[in-house]
């Protein structure tokens, strides 16, 4: 399924270049991006891969998104263009994108992985998510005294005892990803040991072929790029170039390192 198909960032050039988030995309060709089920960003580390999910979460009103509130971050999101996908069974345009679809950052995993292992934050960690669900403080708190909201926190302190962080951060993409929407993935990977980074790409084709799931995915993980299949934008390039995963700078860097070592893997006879 695809709910969002194209996107177009704002292309206005200011006087001062040195105002986010116009600043991140200078010397950028700014295309059109058009979407897959699955469509993943690459770029090294300040390339703006993350800048681009979160202004489209925020174009789009997508639970999770990190508010941008000066003048120019907000001029430059009403100023960036989108256009939705069609229903394949109706063949209707979307109106919007799913209510359930969602922003998931790297240190959202991380902070639900620290929540859990911090007795004096689990509660307080365990209250911000209900009243982000829609219940007032009030309500969140009365709940979290009753013997079910006690259970609750109890199950995370055994879940913090029984798993490693990479274990608990499959566990929260299983709770988190459901079906019928849109997932924005700022590095997945985070935590994550490459036979479990492999498995989460996996799941998300699986969510894509059988759950009506379309993800937009921040990587520069090789595993990931090389299992998910997917549609791959290069924020490293001016133009933002479409590109085969074996292609990346990062996938190279990979395979030339583990070339250099080919005879530390052999078997020697």
């Amino acid at each position: 399924m695809i709910y969002l198909s194209s996107f177009k960032l704002c292309d206005e050039i200011l006087t001062n270049p040195n105002i986010y988030p116009h600043n991140v995309f200078r010397n950028k060709d700014m295309p059109t991006l058009f979407f897959s089920p699955v469509t993943v960003l690459y770029g090294n580390n300040g390339s703006g891969k993350s800048t681009i999910l979160n202004i489209i979460a925020n174009k789009l009103g997508i639970k999770g998104r990190e508010s941008i509130k000066s003048i120019y971050g907000t001029n430059f999101i009403d100023k960036c263009r989108f256009s939705l996908g069609e229903d394949e069974e109706t063949g209707r345009l979307f109106n919007n994108v799913p209510e359930g679809s969602r922003q998931l950052k790297s240190e959202d995993i991380l902070y639900e992985i620290k929540k859990v292992q911090q007795q004096n934050v689990l509660e307080d960690g365990i209250l911000y998510d209900y009243i982000q669900g829609g219940m007032t403080k009030e309500e969140a708190e009365n709940y979290l005294a009753t013997e079910e909201g006690s259970k609750q926190i109890g199950y995370i302190l055994f879940a913090q005892e029984k798993y490693s962080n990479g274990e608990m951060a499959m566990l929260l993409f299983r709770d988190w990803l459901k079906s019928d929407a849109l997932y924005l993935l700022d590095e997945p990977e985070v935590s994550l040991s490459p036979a479990n980074q492999v498995k989460l790409a996996e799941k998300i084709l699986s969510m894509t072929r059988y759950l009506n799931c379309q993800f937009i995915i921040a990587t520069h993980s090789p595993f990931m790029l090389g299992t998910l299949n997917a549609k791959i934008y290069n924020i490293d390039t001016p133009d933002f170039r479409e590109s085969s995963w074996s292609e990346l700078d990062n996938v190279r860097y990979f395979y030339d390192f583990f070339k250099k070592h080919r005879d530390e893997f052999e078997t020697k006879e």
